[in-house]
């Protein structure tokens, strides 16, 4: 496997291109994020279509929420240090005052998605995650819901279609010598998550290569996954370059190395 050139890209200082202003949706803040590169913007239609979600709230911790921040819908998430204060509240009211310990524990099963997830958290305790813990975890699970969604999206017409925008400058080049600097497409070597990071593909020598930027070292390759680049070169035909017949042929002092 090779090591394809670095995206022009990469030589930028901001880690975001485009505007930081806050009326930014989530979907072009996150594909314009550096390293981001060859994510094309999912079209709100499709995500708030249940059907082209199915099975995917049962990979995705906060799910609910999660989609919420993709489709910039405001939403609020329940702190698990209130609902405790309530739970304390109540249950301390019901015991005679000397009867009463100082430190309660209490566990809250919060419903999230298609499971359940248990917080443990000590009433005057420092271990229960606040706000901004709960932000960073829903942030996370925004991030790979979108790469799951993105997947089936660029198998879509549109998505297809907003791949070909990015084609020749955004996927990088094949960075063999005999390929003559071919454009390539991103594909997943597995279509399960977290099995591998994204590569690029090129249709004139059919290999795959390691993107150069270090920036894309950790976009999972489920994202793409494994049928986009296929069908992109099924799909516009004539973009299929020819297959390179060329090879490197070694040799010492000008004559060919014998294969045994």
């Amino acid at each position: 496997m090779w090591v394809a050139e670095e995206s022009e890209t990469d030589t930028e200082e901001s880690d975001v291109s485009g505007s930081d202003d806050d009326d930014t949706c989530w979907i072009s803040w996150f594909c314009n994020l550096r390293g981001n590169e060859f994510f094309c913007e999912v079209d709100d239609d499709y995500i708030q279509d249940d059907f082209n979600l199915c099975g995917l709230s049962g990979q995705i911790p906060y799910y609910d929420y999660a989609l919420d921040l993709i489709l910039d819908v405001e939403s609020s998430l329940v702190c698990p240090s209130l609902v405790l204060v309530l739970l304390s509240t109540v249950i301390l009211s019901s015991y005679p005052f000397h009867h009463r310990h100082p430190r309660v524990m209490l566990v809250v099963c919060l419903f999230i998605g298609d499971g359940f997830g248990m917080v443990a958290c000590s009433i005057g305790g420092s271990d229960c995650p606040g706000n901004e813990e709960q932000n960073e975890l829903v942030e996370s699970a925004a991030e790979m819901l979108y790469g799951l969604i993105h997947v089936r999206y660029i198998l879509t017409t549109k998505g297809l279609a907003a791949m070909l925008e990015k084609y020749k400058n955004e996927f990088g080049r094949c960075p063999r010598v005999y390929c003559c600097g071919q454009p390539c497409l991103p594909v997943g070597e597995s279509d399960i998550p977290r099995q591998g990071t994204v590569k690029i593909y090129c249709p004139k020598c059919e290999d795959i290569y390691t993107p150069r930027s270090r920036f894309q070292d950790s976009i999972d390759g489920a994202y793409f996954g494994t049928t986009f680049p296929h069908l992109f070169l099924m799909t516009y035909a004539h973009l299929k370059p020819q297959k390179t017949s060329q090879s490197y042929v070694p040799r010492v002092f000008g004559f060919k190395v014998h294969k045994p």
